[in-house]
């Protein structure tokens, strides 16, 4: 307890007798005790297939983010990249597919017409 006339000290904790409390990380040392986990593998190769194989790169994408939320590994922002760029690599081709039939046909109307 403390008397009226000095304020209440917080408790703090003390270590049991005999143990040292742990030492500050050393110059060049890491602060953090536990290791970090690795980035997923899949992640990585997703990202890099979205490039070339889009369907690829999404499917892999999306197992690599069911890995990662069981797991806690690194390489969420990898396999959303590759779900992300997969998905607009085939709208892109998609756009693309339906601008190149639609100047194919309307030069075979023209051409029809000016015969």
């Amino acid at each position: 307890m403390s008397t009226p006339d000095q304020p209440q000290q917080p408790d703090v904790p003390q270590q049991p007798y005999g143990q040292q409390p742990p030492a500050a990380p050393q110059y060049g040392e890491s602060a953090q005790y536990a290791p970090q986990r690795g980035y997923n593998t899949m992640s990585i190769v997703a990202f890099i297939l979205a490039f070339f194989v889009s369907i690829v790169g999404i499917i892999l994408g999306f197992i690599a983010l069911s890995q990662i939320k069981k797991t806690g590994e690194q390489g969420r922002g990898l396999a959303l990249a590759a779900v992300i760029i997969g998905f607009v690599e085939i709208a892109l081709g998609i756009i693309f597919t339906i601008v190149f039939i639609a100047l194919i046909g309307s030069a075979g109307v023209t051409y029809q017409m000016n015969s």
